[in-house]
């Protein structure tokens, strides 16, 4: 578990964009489990392609005219429980984190491991967001 003073400016970066942080998993429960509309589900990282890439392309895609109803955030190594709901939800994929997640009628439609992150550019992860919210949303 990291301290409190590193992470919360990490979660700020999202939540001060309009991102709802959950940090229970009932919180999680509550909003994965409904069965219709669109939520964008964020699982937040210390590592230096969440602060470069992850962050900063989850909050220019919702710079788009569709867009999810909802964008939420969880924090790895923070709410150890709320993201190992969040992460029951995004089976099959193995746990990832940094990861961008798209549910739509509480079914996973889109999603982005580490690996689609590390080394791509805000943009381009925006762009792959995009592309998935005016397919879905």
């Amino acid at each position: 578990m990291y301290p409190i003073e590193l992470t919360t400016p990490m979660s700020k970066d999202l939540t001060d964009h309009g991102f709802n942080g959950l940090t229970t998993p009932e919180q999680v429960d509550e909003v994965l489990s409904e069965k219709e509309g669109t939520v964008l589900m964020v699982v937040n990282s210390v590592c230096g392609c969440a602060a470069a890439n992850a962050r900063p392309g989850a909050k220019l895609s919702m710079q788009n005219e569709k867009k999810p109803a909802k964008a939420v955030t969880v924090f790895a190594g923070v709410d150890k429980e709320a993201v190992n709901k969040a992460r029951e939800y995004m089976m099959p994929y193995p746990p990832s984190s940094p990861s961008i997640a798209l549910f739509k009628d509480g079914k996973l439609v889109h999603f982005l491991e580490r690996h689609h992150i590390e080394g791509r550019s805000a943009e381009i992860i925006s762009a792959n967001l995009k592309m998935a919210f005016d397919r879905f949303c």
